[in-house]
């Protein structure tokens, strides 16, 4: 698993899964104990030791069901951000790019980092460049920016706030770095 698999996942669970998830009891302990800094390739240190102030994972949980819930501030779905977006197309997407998917919507923010993560350690028969290419440009990076605010805006907690931010910087990262490792494979 490397750099960049590694953040989508990170960056994908915590969005994905409620806070109170014991799969992510090791992740909240290396953010709480600022040792998530050792393992990201980032320079978005402050940003880290912000998360990871005053964790209350009680609080945190709150938080995430006020945003996140069925009825929550915040709508995890490109197809509530984006007109003509169709949870289908994205479903179709990673489904063409072999990704296992349950029967929940395709479109959650969360999962699509997730599934960015899943093609770059499991793409075999195709090209996972231009598969995270067209995950970002079509189904991540055209709502994501109104899903981040949104966020911002709503959470209650540092850690949300913070990692929304922490998200949009990193997102931006990958993207021009997958811009970057195209063009050098188009000029071999």
């Amino acid at each position: 698993m490397n750099e960049f698999s590694v953040v989508c996942r990170i960056l994908g669970s915590l969005f994905y899964r409620s806070s109170q998830d014991p799969v992510l009891d090791p992740l909240f302990a290396l953010v709480a104990d600022g040792k998530l800094k050792q393992h990201w390739p980032l320079e978005q240190d402050d940003l880290l030791d912000r998360m990871g102030q005053g964790l209350d994972r009680k609080v945190l949980e709150a938080d995430y069901q006020a945003m996140f819930a069925a009825e929550g501030s915040v709508s995890p779905y490109a197809s509530d951000y984006e007109d003509g977006a169709e949870e289908a197309a994205t479903r179709a997407f990673l489904t063409q790019c072999g990704m296992p998917l349950t029967e929940a919507p395709a479109d959650h923010f969360g999962l699509l980092l997730l599934a960015a993560s899943w093609i770059e350690d499991n793409a075999l028969e195709f090209d996972e460049v231009q598969a995270q290419l067209a995950l970002f440009d079509d189904y991540l990076l055209p709502w994501c920016g109104r899903f981040l605010g949104k966020v911002e805006a709503h959470a209650t907690t540092g850690f949300y706030r913070t990692l929304s931010m922490v998200t949009r910087e990193a997102l931006q990262a990958m993207r021009d770095e997958l811009a970057e490792v195209s063009s050098d494979e188009g000029n071999e």
